[in-house]
């Protein structure tokens, strides 16, 4: 913490204090204002908490205006082009990219975590065959501390980093075994053999009376976009993470409170939501009509995909899945996609257009993002799962830190009462 303060002055009372001004690595300094209500008998107002950092982080940077995001200081460009989603998860979990010998323990341990307890299994016999992947992923994450509470001591390093490699290793068997309830399939067993990503693939994919062979250009983009939503800072997933973890519940319970609040269409749901909008749109003929809809404020129609609530530049993300969604589409044959096509000319008339360039109404990452997963074959309602694989090593880094900081507590925001004032009980026979 620097020695710089703030004066906030009372102008009712004429009562003046000094905060301390905290700052950071990179980003804006933050007046402490924890001692505000003892101060002054105020508490502050700031819906979404947009303005308030909830706590101290090392782990991931973002600056919205320049698009710039960054894990533990090294840019998502360049860990996105030279790293692997398994690097990219030691380097948020330990503050630093492995060596050699610390990325074959690390993967050598993940590897052998990623099967479930038998049991696990029969929780898909529960849901109904159309259950959205996500309320099955949701529920089965929340079950696994009945499974595996041999380490659930989170005050003990060792338990932390065992729960932390359950999790990440679990979740895609976890995510495998509800896409293939859903579709009717037997479950597939991971594969010792094959990488992290290519395992995932093959228990998506894979089926009993055929063989089933990785491509590697659908590896190397979903191990890629695994990595691009790894991490970002404190969304609205990470902080409700962080929330469920402050009470000292279990880390399984923590992840799957992050599960359901990825779930929502504003947050993970957002490529679900950009596929469904291409759909409703048809045609690239109709694009101009859908324009101009996008900037009628009376319409209640939304361009999904363009601007972000943090990036008010290109979203560095974005930039680099475009490439890899054109590499995807031509491998597999379906550079000619309908869909492409029409997103193709979305961006361009809406990157031309003043409305959208005053407004720096970029695409996001959930622009390409969902016309990749169906490129490689996956049922719309499956994306939100995806998103959740990748964010797993950001959860667990989130959860892993608030646990060691001395400064964390309890989370209790506070609230302005705008309900009723004190009034007295009446016998419901004198109420009328």
């Amino acid at each position: 913490m620097s020695n710089k303060t703030v004066t906030i002055t009372d102008n009712a009372t004429g009562k003046s204090v000094e905060f301390p001004l905290r700052s950071g690595t990179l980003g804006p300094d933050v007046i402490d204002i924890k001692d505000l209500y003892k101060e002054f008998g105020y508490f502050t107002y700031d819906p979404g908490f947009t303005a308030t950092a909830s706590c101290r982080s090392d782990i991931t940077y973002i600056d919205g205006d320049q698009g710039i995001l960054l894990y533990r200081g090294y840019p998502i460009e360049q860990l996105a082009e030279k790293s692997t989603f398994l690097e990219v998860a030691y380097l948020l979990l330990y503050g630093d990219l492995p060596t050699a010998e610390q990325l074959e323990r690390f993967t050598d341990s993940i590897t052998r975590h990623t099967m479930v307890n038998e049991s696990v299994k029969n929780f898909f016999n529960g849901f109904h065959y159309n259950a959205h992947p996500m309320a099955m992923l949701t529920a089965v994450v929340g079950s696994l501390s009945a499974f595996y509470h041999d380490g659930l001591d989170i005050n003990d390093p060792a338990d932390r980093d065992l729960s932390a490699h359950r999790i990440i290793a679990k979740l895609p068997t976890i995510a495998a075994a509800a896409f293939k309830h859903m579709v009717g399939e037997p479950f597939v067993y991971p594969n010792n053999a094959l990488s992290y990503t290519g395992n995932f693939l093959n228990m998506l994919f894979a089926r009993p009376s055929e063989p089933y062979e990785v491509n590697p250009v659908a590896e190397k983009a979903l191990d890629q976009l695994l990595i691009l939503h790894a991490d970002h800072e404190q969304n609205a997933s990470t902080s409700t993470v962080r929330l469920a973890g402050s009470t000292g519940t279990n880390p399984f319970a923590a992840i799957a409170a992050g599960c359901a609040a990825l779930w929502g269409p504003s947050h993970g749901g957002a490529n679900e939501a950009v596929l469904k909008m291409l759909e409703e749109i048809g045609t690239v003929d109709n694009v101009p009509k859908y324009i101009a809809k996008a900037k009628d404020k009376d319409d209640p129609f939304r361009l999904m995909g363009f601007g972000h609530r943090v990036y008010k530049n290109y979203d560095p993300r974005a930039a680099i899945i475009r490439k890899t969604c054109h590499e995807v589409l031509n491998e597999l044959g379906v550079s000619h996609d309908p869909q492409l096509e029409l997103a193709m000319k979305l961006e361009e008339i809406a990157l031309q257009d003043e409305y959208f360039i005053e407004r720096k109404l970029y695409p996001n990452v959930d622009f390409y993002s969902g016309i990749i997963y169906r490129a490689l074959g996956i049922p719309t309602e499956f994306f939100t799962v995806l998103f959740a694989i990748g964010r797993a090593p950001g959860w667990v880094a989130q959860w892993m830190e608030m646990i060691t900081d001395p400064e964390q507590r309890i989370g209790r925001p506070r609230q302005i009462y705008t309900g009723a004032p004190k009034r007295d009980y009446v016998p419901i026979d004198q109420r009328g």
